[in-house]
Parts: C-alpha cells; sequence; structure tokens
C-alpha cells in the first residue's frame, strides 16, 4: 500500500543538508551536515553538533558494538573514526592497496566488525569500487567493479549479499559474499528508471527501501524484485531530496530519512520493523 506525505514527520529540524544518518542502540538518531557537522539527536528531537570534519560529511554507521561511528567525508576523501565516549575524532583510512578515496560515500559494516565501504568515484564516469576494512584500519579492494557511481550500501540478514546502489544505473546491485569473505557473482538486484537512487535500507521481512534524491520518493522493493512506489512527494518539501535511511523509534518500526535538500530529519511509522545492523544485535 502506497503511502501519502501525510505519513511523513519532521523528526528534527535546524540541520545543514543533511545527507547521512544512522540510529545508535539507546535510540538517538544521528546524521552529519555539508560543513563536517557531526549531530547527535536524542529521542525528542533536539539535536547537538557533538563533532566537526570540517568536511562534508556523506555516510555515517556505527561499528558492531556502537563504541564508534565511521563517517566519510567528500571534501577530506577520507573515512574518519568518532570514539563515542571521548568525542575523539581521528582519520581511519585514506586509502586501500595504494588507491586514494575519491568520493568516499556509505559505509556498512558485518558482524565481525569489517567496514565495506562504497568509493563512488566520479560524476557521470563508471569506476566506482567497493573497499573492505579491518577495524585496525588495514584495508583492501574488495571489489574493482567498474560500478556506475557506487553508492548506499546494505547487507541482507545472513550477510551472504552486498547490496549496492549505483546511482547512474541507476538502481541496485549486488554482490554475493563467499564463505571466506571475498567477492563472489555480481548482479543487477533492480532497476528504478528515471531516478537517481541514493541511500539503501531493509525491513526484517526483507523488503529493501530505496532513497532517492531525485525524484523526491522512496521506492520499497519486494523479496521478489518487484518495484513500488512507498511515498511520493511532488512538491520536494518533507521528503526534499531524501538520501540515506535507517530504522530506528521504540519499536524498530520508524523509518528516518536525511534531505539533502533542506534542513531536517524525516520520520515515517511503517508497519514492519527494520532489519537490525550489526550494532543492533
Amino acid at each position: 500500500m502506497q503511502l501519502t506525505i501525510n505519513d511523513v514527520s519532521i523528526f528534527a529540524d535546524g540541520l545543514d543538508h543533511p545527507e547521512c544518518i544512522a540510529v545508535h542502540p539507546d535510540g538517538s538518531v544521528w546524521a552529519g551536515g555539508e560543513a563536517g557537522q557531526i549531530y547527535k539527536i536524542p529521542t525528542d528531537g533536539k539535536q547537538v553538533e557533538v563533532n566537526n570534519t570540517n568536511g562534508f560529511n556523506l555516510g555515517i554507521a556505527f561499528s558492531p558494538d556502537a563504541s564508534w561511528l565511521a563517517i566519510c567525508d567528500l571534501k577530506n576523501k577520507c573515512v574518519w573514526k568518532l570514539d563515542i565516549k571521548t568525542n575523539q575524532l581521528t582519520k581511519f583510512a585514506t586509502s586501500a592497496e595504494g588507491v586514494n578515496f575519491n568520493i568516499p560515500n556509505y559505509i556498512s559494516f558485518t558482524r565481525n566488525g569489517k567496514l565495506f565501504v562504497s568509493e563512488s568515484g566520479a560524476f557521470r564516469q563508471i569506476k566506482g569500487k567497493i573497499f573492505c576494512f579491518d577495524e585496525d584500519g588495514s584495508g583492501t579492494i574488495w571489489h574493482h567493479g567498474p560500478f556506475n557511481f557506487a553508492n548506499g550500501l546494505a547487507l541482507d540478514a545472513d550477510e551472504k549479499f552486498l547490496y549496492v546502489v549505483c546511482t547512474w544505473l541507476p538502481g541496485v546491485e549486488r554482490i554475493a559474499i563467499n564463505k571466506d569473505g571475498s567477492a563472489g557473482e555480481r548482479e543487477v538486484f533492480c532497476t528504478v528508471p528515471q531516478t537517481c537512487p541514493d541511500g539503501i535500507a531493509f525491513d526484517a521481512e526483507e523488503n529493501l527501501y530505496i532513497g532517492c534524491y531525485a525524484p523526491s520518493r522512496i521506492y520499497k522493493v519486494n523479496p521478489n524484485k518487484e518495484v513500488s512506489i512507498l511515498i511520493d512527494d511532488w512538491e520536494a518539501h518533507t521528503l526534499s531530496n531524501p538520501t540515506n535511511l535507517a530504522f530506528g523509534g521504540k519499536n524498530f518500526d520508524e523509518l528516518f530519512t536525511a534531505n539533502l535538500g533542506r534542513w531536517h530529519i524525516s520520520k515515517i511509522k511503517l508497519d514492519v520493523k527494520g532489519l537490525k545492523l550489526a550494532c543492533h544485535d
């Protein structure tokens, strides 16, 4: 069933064009700004800027034990590590196998602590890659692609596949994860023509949600790969260039969306719980 814009509420306002979003196990929502801001938003929706990378923050994700936040930084071309307890910000990685980040875009943690990072490559050039790092910062090029602007990432419940948004495909590909952790077969999972998909998230019933920078819309893809529109905002005010998505809320059935086109975080109550990430297990 397609929702309407009346099903979307504004959770927090006054952020600086947030692209990224993540939910801590304590229920707080975290986001980033285009001038390097790192925001923590408690359940009351009143954000606090806890730190700043002096860059342009893209994707963020919590480590499996939720002790630190990984942050992709477009301007500084790196991944940062923010220690949640001490608030210390350090550079985690700038390259892998001698290849420097150009557009480190999104992060997904496995349960055993490895970080997949999408390297988008360059606009309108098919040269995206997927890097993989251990928690000590040592990394490899996990998949050389090339991907058509690798963007949002998501792991399925069993961590058998890594799903990769390819913005200019436009659609989502997936790569099998072999038993030894190496990259396996690659395939197109779905396409969403005439859109610019950005972020993705799974629910507990294996439906995949896709946030689209343009048009301002969220798609839902069921396990049979059937694509439908969950919500469309033709005015682009409540959902304004929605990018990254994350499940949270008291019952873990609320979908939070960053809105790169404006200054707020949106919240959508769904009738299904989200898939718990490594940090929520």
